[in-house]
């Protein structure tokens, strides 16, 4: 009896590990990448016990295993929805590079067509800002059309694959996962060679 080829395991970046039900956003994407003849890799899946860890401890700890679940991963995509602010959420940016460093393909969804410099402006009209934000009207934005800063975009597409760019509801940015589909439809032509 032959065993089945081992299915691509895609490792889901995003900033789903801080919603109220992570445990569930990832089993929503792990089911999907299943359906598309994936295995999906939540950062949340390596099980961790963290009691009496120092806090500094527990951080090492899922920093690293979170490192080690990309390099089992045969490709990566990330949630690059802007998050906490203007751009997407910087450990997600962290996996981007990591996994471009490793040479593995990278793709990535944004749930707003909104780029980078227009979000920037919107933000500088907001009004209120925090204290110790460094960004003011004579620092530059850069303004290449992109969904996200250049080394993350570029990142992106060097490695063979794209950004997806949808519109959502309000209130959807976060678990509308259209984008998520369509870049497991890319995935399946950079790695699986299929349509």
């Amino acid at each position: 009896m032959s065993e089945s080829p081992r299915r691509p395991r895609i490792y889901l970046a995003g900033p789903e590990v801080f919603l109220p039900d992570p445990i569930g956003a990832g089993a929503r994407k792990k089911a999907l990448c299943a359906a598309h003849g994936f295995d999906g890799v939540f950062p949340l899946d390596a099980e961790l016990d963290r009691s009496g860890l120092s806090k500094a401890e527990a951080a090492r700890r899922i920093s690293l295993a979170n490192e080690a679940l990309m390099r089992s991963c045969d490709l990566l995509i990330a949630n690059m929805t802007p998050f906490r602010g203007v751009s997407m959420d910087v450990g997600t940016a962290f996996e981007v590079g990591f996994m471009r460093a490793l040479g593995r393909p990278v793709l990535g969804y944004t749930n707003t067509p909104i780029d980078l410099r227009e979000r920037s402006e919107m933000w500088r009209a907001g009004g209120a800002r925090l204290p110790f934000d460094a960004d003011a009207p004579d620092v530059s934005v850069e303004d290449f059309g992109l969904a996200e800063n250049l080394m993350i975009e570029i990142a992106v597409t060097e490695s063979g694959g794209g950004v997806i760019l949808t519109s959502v509801p309000a209130g959807a940015e976060m678990t509308d996962l259209a984008g998520f589909e369509a870049c497991l439809v890319q995935a399946k032509r950079l790695v699986i060679g299929a349509d």
